[in-house]
């Protein structure tokens, strides 16, 4: 299928759509399929936002969110230490390391304490 145009909302050729859709409309694309020599109209809207959340832009697939990994936290850091136990966090004195699921890490911004 083969874009013909991409058009921005108000321009013409997408006013009834932008009647219809309203600040949710993001385009319009008019598009055609030459082997069924049919065209489409298709639009691209909105349909849900909100605030970024800064841990969200580490997506993890499920197996990687409960694979277990080690952070440091100083002996000094009673706040952090008290988060990771509250969050199942593990801590192993041979190694001095928290162990802990990958995800939590994630959530509770300690990326850069991980060790191996």
């Amino acid at each position: 299928m083969e874009v013909l145009k991409t058009l921005k909302p108000g321009d013409n050729g997408t006013k009834r759509l932008t009647s219809r859709y309203g600040d949710r409309l993001v385009c319009v694309r008019y598009r055609q399929d030459k082997a069924t020599n049919r065209r489409y109209t298709t639009v691209e809207i909105i349909v849900d936002e909100g605030p970024i959340e800064q841990n969200k832009i580490y997506r993890l697939a499920p197996e990687e969110r409960a694979l277990m990994v080690n952070v440091f936290i100083s002996r000094h850091d009673a706040e952090t230490r008290t988060q990771v136990m509250d969050a199942g966090g593990i801590y192993q004195p041979e190694t001095k390391l928290w162990k802990l699921p990958l995800g939590k890490v994630v959530k509770l911004g300690l990326i850069d304490r991980l060790r191996s």
